[in-house]
């Protein structure tokens, strides 16, 4: 089977979260199974300086006003294709974002030029011959069902992930003429969006399948509260709706391997571990309080539950431990956090920024991630953290209350815990799963314990990868029985 995924980012080219994470272990899972990935992505500068022996397989004219040469490489296990369209991507910033950290205002365009080109090369329209399946993610690319179906009327299958519903692609009714779209995509049935044109919208409406990253969430996404006005149209597809937890490349993220940190180790080498914990405290410029070390690796925004770190570093410094903080976003959030550094010196050290190295680090080295999502579809941190033996303290909410099982004294008991859950998300709450976490650590044979049960876990692609094996190969099925009957 062959599918064409089509992605606004892939790890290891770009990333911004873990949709390019995702986008870049998956194809490597399926393909044991017999699924052939080949991945689109826009030739951000980035992705170009990462694929310097790239071969060009052919041109795409005509995408919204645009041409582009489409070029293939390999790397990493990954077959990728990227779409070069210089005015459209070669930009400085990062893929959503200018350099000042605003939205691009041609977003509307760049990435309805990716998904017309999404679309036109499932098709064929360049010699690759036709895809089995496509698979599209996110806003960015969900426009490639919408032009399947109602630009060159094509049946072919599609599934539609959606990594976070908060970020829909929503845009002015003023670009609807120019995505070269027939009227009837663009009214209620499809792109209209109360008043405006939402690309989540139509690929939800327009994909055969929509898949989102946890069965939680997929649960969470019909309601009201956490649909993010889309619940209605979910709720109307919600026989082809999934959820199917990520997993995480364990070759990537493996602690007995990973060259990113000082000290590898596993499960029966934890105290090389400590190793870490004190390159950790000496990159972020602080003392060893011998107490437990708490981190937090996160966008800076309020459905992270950033808003909530400077209040309880007051918590954790109390009880005798210490915070170190790596991440951007808010800019109210960023200054209560520096504010919490000068306030405690010793105790508190703010990194604004991400880079994939520190994350390595910190997760190696941290006693506790902290993660208090007010909503996480999946989450990957977490099971990152997991695999590291940095044990996860997290808001029970999403795939975070499926991937953590709370270290309550019935499961401590029975050695069955691999982090701290609470509910609701809020400070209380937040500061009262910190205390049991401070006094945890303090019985240290108890923690060891609970490391290694979180080290054990398997967050592997596996059997996430044979969840999506399946429904691509019933999809398939489906599709040829269809067009046999024709």
């Amino acid at each position: 089977m062959n599918v064409l995924s089509i992605v606004s980012e892939v790890f290891p080219l770009i990333k911004t979260g873990g949709l390019a994470d995702v986008a870049g272990a998956l194809p490597k899972a399926l393909r044991p199974l017999g699924i052939d990935v080949l991945t689109l992505v826009p030739g951000y500068p980035q992705v170009l300086d990462r694929l310097p022996d790239r071969v060009e397989i052919g041109c795409l004219e005509g995408l919204l006003g645009h041409r582009a040469v489409v070029s293939r490489a390999t790397t990493e296990g990954l077959d990728l294709l990227a779409l070069e369209i210089p005015e459209l991507y070669q930009r400085t910033g990062g893929p959503y974002l200018d350099g000042a950290g605003y939205d691009h205002p041609d977003n509307w365009l760049r990435f309805a030029a990716l998904s017309l080109a999404g679309a036109r090369i499932a098709l064929g329209h360049l010699p690759l011959g036709s895809a089995d399946i496509v698979h599209v993610h996110d806003w960015q690319t969900s426009l490639v069902p919408v032009y399947l179906r109602y630009r060159f009327q094509s049946s072919l299958p599609v599934v539609c992930t959606v990594h976070n519903l908060a970020f829909q692609g929503q845009f002015s009714i003023d670009i609807a003429p120019r995505l070269e779209l027939p009227d009837a995509a663009l009214g209620m049935d499809c792109l209209e969006y109360y008043g405006g044109i939402g690309y989540l919208k139509g690929g939800l409406v327009c994909s055969d399948i929509v898949t989102t990253v946890s069965p939680t969430y997929a649960r969470e996404v019909l309601s009201t509260e956490l649909g993010m006005g889309l619940d209605g149209v979910l709720q109307t597809r919600r026989a082809a709706l999934y959820g199917i937890v990520n997993g995480i490349d364990a070759d990537i993220w493996n602690p007995a391997t990973d060259p990113l940190i000082p000290r590898p180790y596993d499960v029966r080498s934890l105290a090389r571990r400590q190793e870490n914990r004190a390159a950790v405290l000496q990159h972020f410029g602080l003392p060893d309080a011998n107490g437990p070390l708490f981190a937090a690796l996160t966008r800076l925004t309020w459905q992270k539950g950033a808003d909530m770190f400077a209040e309880v570093a007051e918590e954790i410094v109390q009880h005798g431990g210490q915070l170190v903080v790596c991440g951007q976003g808010d800019a109210a959030i960023e200054a209560a956090l520096r504010d919490c550094a000068w306030r405690y010196p010793d105790r508190v050290s703010v990194h604004i920024g991400y880079s994939e190295e520190l994350a390595h680090l910190i997760v190696s080295g941290c006693d506790v991630l902290m993660q208090p999502s007010r909503f996480e579809p999946c989450g990957l941190t977490q099971l990152y953290a997991m695999r590291y033996g940095a044990i996860p303290l997290v808001g029970r909410t999403g795939g975070l209350s499926e991937t953590i099982i709370d270290a309550n004294e019935a499961a401590m008991a029975r050695a069955v815990a691999t982090g701290f859950q609470f509910h609701p998300v809020d400070p209380h709450s937040f500061r009262e799963a910190v205390r049991r976490a401070c006094e945890a650590f303090e019985d240290r044979e108890a923690w060891s314990s609970l490391q290694r049960q979180a080290m054990k876990a398997d967050f592997s692609w596996e059997r996430s990868a044979s969840q999506y094996a399946q429904l691509f190969e019933a999809l398939q099925t489906a599709w040829q029985a269809t067009a046999e009957r024709a």
